[in-house]
């Protein structure tokens, strides 16, 4: 049986067109189109993994030549759909917070934007049968398989990648999520984004830790999103102090970027509510760190529930907390830093009592 006939006001415009309709229609912010060959931009990834800059996330080799050449996971693909879902605006802290807060990266602590996104992707994707009016083979991915998003989405003509290795779209900024719809039909690539970064050097400035070897170049095992969510070890030592109240993620290199500072010019339509599902939950807007050190594994599990926030684990949100409270300089938090000093996990005593040290030298 053939896949249903398209209506006629459909087949007035361009297959890429109609597609383009349907995502935008189902709540996606941008959606564009990129040839599902490999480009000078993921070839890079050989070179960026060999120079040790991938740290932990060793599955980013176990399958790099999937990433390099995405027709290696779908052999009968020609296309990519690259669709972009912009994160929820940013929600300030309240006046005179009950204790030293942690700070959480702007695209958490609502539901999971894998979940919110991949939703929306799915849905483009089972209408790209209707909309060719042909059977189509397909596979949608966000962040959960081997396909470097922001190359696709650069080929795709949605933005540039920037200094600080983000994607910026001209209108909606880098604070973007990212999906890529592999299929086998023949679409015609969007034109490219030219760079517009220029000589500005915010980013690379303002990083903490010094995580950019040069322009264009992340070197992960320094950038404290990849300390406080990807790596299970210890925090190195000499990148503690430079964490600040950081617990989950960090937002620095694109909050002073001029392209975000002023985008979106006009608040985005949220017909969906895709944007609400993704704003930060009553919980996690201005979370204390005597909260987040409260938490137990029943605690975390509940807080966390259907949110990017377990990533970390656990165990991996308190060594956070930890470091936060000793460069919080708060002593009302002495008595939770003395229960992990003194407790059994060997990771989480050493970070409390360099916490300690930090309290008692402030």
């Amino acid at each position: 049986m053939g896949a249903p006939r398209r209506s006629t006001a459909l087949r007035s415009t361009s297959l890429e067109e109609r597609i383009r309709e349907v995502g935008l229609a189902l709540g996606l912010d941008a959606v564009g189109f990129a040839s599902a060959s490999p480009t000078e931009r993921t070839r890079f990834l050989r070179d960026w993994i060999a120079r040790g800059y991938a740290g932990e996330m060793h599955y980013l080799a176990r399958r790099v030549e999937e990433r390099v050449d995405p027709r290696r996971v779908l052999p009968e693909a020609r296309s990519m759909v690259v669709a972009g879902l912009a994160c929820a605006e940013p929600v300030e802290a309240g006046a005179d917070p009950e204790g030293s807060l942690g700070r959480v990266a702007r695209y958490a602590g609502g539901d999971d934007y894998h979940d919110v996104l991949l939703d929306r992707l799915r849905a483009l994707e089972s209408a790209l049968a209707v909309v060719a009016d042909t059977e189509v083979r397909s596979r949608a991915y966000v962040d959960t398989g081997p396909i470097v998003e922001r190359a696709a989405a650069a080929g795709a003509g949605l933005g540039w990648i920037a200094k600080n290795s983000c994607l910026i779209h001209p209108d909606l900024g880098s604070h973007l999520m990212l999906g890529v719809i592999l299929t086998d039909l023949e679409l015609r690539p969007d034109e490219p984004v030219a760079d517009h970064c220029g000589s500005c050097r915010a980013c690379l400035d303002a990083c903490p830790t010094d995580a950019f070897p040069e322009p264009y170049v992340l070197d992960a095992t320094r950038c404290l999103s990849y300390l406080t969510i990807e790596t299970r070890s210890p925090i190195p030592e000499e990148l503690r102090e430079a964490q600040g109240d950081h617990v989950f993620g960090c937002d620095i290199c694109q909050t002073v970027c001029p392209w975000n500072r002023s985008r979106p010019r006009r608040p985005l339509a949220d017909p969906l509510g895709l944007r609400t599902r993704l704003a930060p939950r009553p919980e996690w807007r201005a979370p204390t760190l005597e909260w987040i050190l409260s938490l137990d594994a029943e605690g975390f599990a509940d807080a966390t529930r259907r949110t990017a926030l377990r990533r970390p684990s656990h165990r991996g949100l308190l060594r956070n907390a930890l470091i936060a409270a000793g460069n919080s300089g708060d002593p009302r938090l002495r008595s939770p830093l003395l229960r992990y000093a003194e407790g059994d996990d060997p990771m989480l005593r050493e970070h409390a009592r360099w916490a300690l040290e930090r309290l008692d030298a402030a």
